[in-house]
C-alpha cells in the first residue's frame, strides 16, 4: 500500500522523505524519487527484502525499531498495521508542522491520536473512507470476473477515481463544521449509518 501512495504523492508533485517496515524507516533527505520507489517495490514484491537496503543502496539513513513519525513533514501517510500512531507520535507530526494525515491502512491512529488531530483542525482522513479504494477495487474485481472481462489500468483508474470522489463527497456533506472546517471522521459515521439504515429500510428490515 505505501509503494503505491508514494507514487500517487510524487505524480501530483510531492516529496517522499521516508519508507518503512517492521525493521525501522529510512530517511532520504534527497526525496525518494520513482527510480528509487521502482527498486522499493522489486525489494518487496520480488526479493522479499528488509527497507534497511535502501540505505545501503542509496546512502540513506536507516532508523532499526523506530517509527517515522519524529520526521518533519507536511502531510503523514500510514499505510501499514494497526495503531502505529500513537498519541505521542501523533503530538510530535502536529509539533512538527504536519498539516494532514490520510490513513492507508485499517485503524492506523490510536484513538488519543485521532482526537489529537481532530483537536488541531487538521486535515484527517479516516481508514473507512481514505482506505477505501481496497474494497472498491475489490468489487470491481468481483465484478470483472462475473462479467468475463478485464478493464485496462486508465478504465480501473477512472473507475477507482469516481468512487473515492463519491466517498468524499458523502463524508465532507456529513462532517462540515460551523467555520468550515470538516470533521471526516464524524462524516465517514454518519455517511456510513446512512448508507446502512437507508438498505436496511430499502429491504423492509425495519
Amino acid at each position: 500500500m505505501a509503494i503505491f501512495a508514494a507514487e500517487k504523492i510524487i505524480h501530483r508533485g510531492g516529496v517522499i522523505l521516508t519508507l518503512s517496515d517492521s525493521d525501522g524507516y529510512v530517511y532520504d533527505k534527497d526525496g525518494i524519487d520513482l527510480e528509487k520507489i521502482a527498486w522499493v517495490k522489486h525489494l518487496k514484491t520480488v526479493r522479499r527484502g528488509r527497507i534497511s537496503e535502501y540505505a545501503d543502496q542509496f546512502g540513506a539513513e536507516f532508523h532499526a525499531g523506530e517509527r517515522p513519525w519524529s520526521v518533519p513533514c507536511s502531510v503523514a501517510l500510514p499505510c501499514a498495521t494497526q495503531n502505529e500512531i500513537s498519541l505521542e507520535d501523533a503530538k510530535t507530526l502536529l509539533a512538527n508542522g504536519c498539516m494532514a494525515v490520510s490513513e492507508g491502512a485499517n485503524m492506523p491512529t490510536v484513538i488519543g491520536g485521532i482526537e489529537a488531530f481532530l483537536e488541531a483542525k487538521i486535515l484527517f482522513g479516516p481508514s473507512k473512507a481514505a482506505n477505501a479504494g481496497g474494497v472498491g477495487m475489490s468489487g470491481m474485481e468481483m465484478s470483472q470476473n462475473a462479467g468475463r472481462r478485464a478493464w485496462g489500468q486508465d478504465e480501473l483508474q477512472t473507475l477507482l477515481r469516481k468512487i473515492m470522489d463519491g466517498v468524499h463527497k458523502s463524508c465532507h456533506e456529513s462532517g462540515l463544521e460551523a467555520g468550515g472546517y470538516c470533521n471526516y471522521v464524524r462524516g465517514a459515521n454518519v455517511a456510513g449509518f446512512r448508507k446502512v439504515a437507508d438498505a436496511m429500510l430499502a429491504f423492509g428490515v425495519v
